[in-house]
């Protein structure tokens, strides 16, 4: 649509009446539109306008076209088919702006984390480069430099009295001291050793077994004083068996007897003392 022909506009000084606007249309299909207005100066001036018509043709799905000819209803009912613009109200257009993937992200926050460090004169304890410690690359395979160049604190001798951070029971300082307790045994008990007699080994357990599982299993022989199941730290199941202690030697072969051959959670299990004379 052409705008205003404004060489066409002159000024009007005749009554304060409007004449009504004109369109005439043109053998090539050009609308030519006259109207008559009051310009900023309180002159009254006449505004031609022409306006050319160009039919584009489009292919469209077939579903779409079927769907612009149904019949309008509510407030546009009557109204021909096809968008209206007294009907039809068109949304502000979207700008996306699509990214490489999260590898451009991450690059820009670690620019960001750098520019930061050197602004804030942040070191690194390890490698005293400028950045984060938790950043650091060399983390894992080297120790803090502050670690490195401390001298190391000197071994106390034996006979060198320790600090009081440091707690030692009354037997090792017999025995630091060269006192009789060093050879007796006794105060901090050196010697001592769990009674086993009464603690027996389950082994071919399932992966799946908890200790849990275990009490419930042994808890029809008797009480019992300790029950361990082995578990993998990494994985975090069971390695295969268990050791469970009881408070009498009569539980622990009424368990054994029973226990051994037994199948539980379609394993055989076997049950034996834990430590044979």
């Amino acid at each position: 649509m052409a705008g205003p022909n404004w060489d066409e506009t002159e000024d009007m000084e005749f009554d304060d009446e409007l004449p009504p606007t004109k369109t005439v249309v043109e053998a090539d299909g050009t609308k030519v539109v006259t109207e008559y207005m009051f310009n900023d100066d309180g002159k009254k001036v006449k505004v031609v306008k022409r306006i050319r018509t160009k039919l584009i043709k489009t292919t469209v799905n077939k579903a779409v076209a079927e769907r612009k000819k149904w019949a309008k209803f509510g407030e546009s009912a009557g109204l021909p088919p096809g968008p209206d613009t007294n009907a039809t109200s068109l949304g502000e257009k979207v700008l996306m702006k699509l990214s490489q993937g999260i590898k451009d992200e991450v690059v820009e926050q670690d620019a960001k984390t750098a520019t930061a460090a050197v602004n804030s004169n942040i070191s690194c304890r390890i490698c005293k480069g400028e950045h984060w410690t938790t950043k650091c690359p060399y983390k894992d395979t080297f120790k803090p430099l502050n670690e490195l160049t401390a001298p190391k604190a000197p071994v106390a001798d034996a006979g060198e009295e320790r600090g009081p951070s440091k707690y030692i029971s009354p037997g090792a300082r017999a025995r630091l001291a060269g006192g009789p307790q060093a050879d007796t045994g006794s105060g901090s008990r050196p010697d001592f050793k769990r009674d086993e007699a009464n603690t027996i080994r389950i082994s071919n357990l399932s992966e799946e077994t908890t200790e849990n599982d275990v009490r419930d299993l042994i808890s029809r022989f008797g009480p019992t004083s300790r029950v361990y199941v082995a578990i993998d730290r990494d994985l975090g199941i069971c390695k295969g068996f268990a050791f469970i202690s009881f408070y009498d030697k009569q539980s622990a072969e009424r368990a054994i007897e029973k226990l051994d051959g037994f199948g539980y959670d379609s394993l055989i299990l076997r049950a034996d003392w834990s430590k044979r004379d």
